[in-house]
């Protein structure tokens, strides 16, 4: 039984995805197996590339379209590995991202995600630059990309990536699950993720509006790390409730938590009151 298991879903990134396997075989760590999950690929060339792909300790695993969570979670429920990373088929990672990865969750057991720093390539040449984490930032934005390491058996306790996230941020509302378990954060100090830049990835591709909606959905998901932790938060959505995009908002259905929220939040506020 492989250490860790790399999932790469696959949705038309056939000419892509030799760099990404090619990244995984050259690891220091060599005690691993990687699943590609073809995502309902449209594309002839995906398709017939994945139809005979023979790669080192690789499987393909072919489904109807899904959409992003969905495939990484029918990935990891076919792996066999004890820590898992999500790869993108168009990314890669630096050859000794694995070896670093494990040897800090095998020596520290409350550790529940570990990545590292990251350079963007492709559209744009560049270091990837993120704030340091802590909760209460990870609260306002994602500050761990896709592919950072974690447990199996903590993926079964969160149920998994979130598949009604199908617009994006999948991977930001999954880490915070895993944050509810109570799971410490790792960065190893190294650049060991290279992410590919291009104009139609999903990120570049969500207008304001998108955002703000599917900021609602993360924290409708997470209610309790955002109610004890992110109170200006709150608050300045407080503030924001008659403004305009509440309101076409609230007809797309995002504000129940909201309103739930503020509620709590204004007998907190009495509750404070001397």
């Amino acid at each position: 039984m492989p250490k860790v298991s790399v999932v790469i879903p696959c949705y038309n990134q056939g000419p892509y995805l030799d760099e990404a396997v090619d990244s995984v075989l050259m690891q220091t760590w060599q005690d691993f197996e990687i699943v590609i999950i073809n995502d309902g690929s449209t594309d002839e060339c995906t398709n017939r590339l994945l139809a005979s792909y023979n790669r080192p300790r690789t499987r393909v695993i072919s489904t109807a379209n899904q959409g992003l969570a969905q495939a990484r979670n029918t990935g990891i429920a076919a792996a066999r590995g004890e820590y898992i990373l999500p790869l993108d088929a168009d990314d890669r990672i630096g050859k000794e991202y694995l070896e670093k990865a494990i040897t800090i969750l095998d020596s520290q057991p409350k550790t529940g995600i570990v990545y590292c720093h990251a350079e963007k390539f492709g559209g744009q040449n560049c270091p990837w630059l993120f704030p340091d984490y802590s909760l209460r930032r990870m609260l306002l934005g994602n500050l761990i990309f896709c592919s950072a390491l974690f447990r199996r058996e903590d993926w079964e306790r969160t149920g998994g990536y979130n598949p009604e996230m199908k617009a994006g941020w999948e991977d930001w509302d999954f880490w915070l699950s895993l944050m509810e378990l109570g799971r410490e954060v790792y960065r190893i100090p190294d650049v060991l993720f290279f992410y590919r830049v291009k104009e139609t990835s999903m990120a570049s591709s969500m207008d304001v509006t998108k955002k703000v909606e599917m900021h609602l959905k993360v924290i409708h998901n997470h209610p309790g790390l955002f109610i004890e932790i992110a109170r200006p938060l709150l608050t300045l959505y407080y503030r924001i409730t008659g403004s305009r995009p509440y309101r076409i908002l609230k007809r797309l259905r995002i504000p129940i938590f909201i309103d739930r929220t503020m509620i709590w939040h204004r007998k907190d506020r009495k509750a404070r009151k001397p």
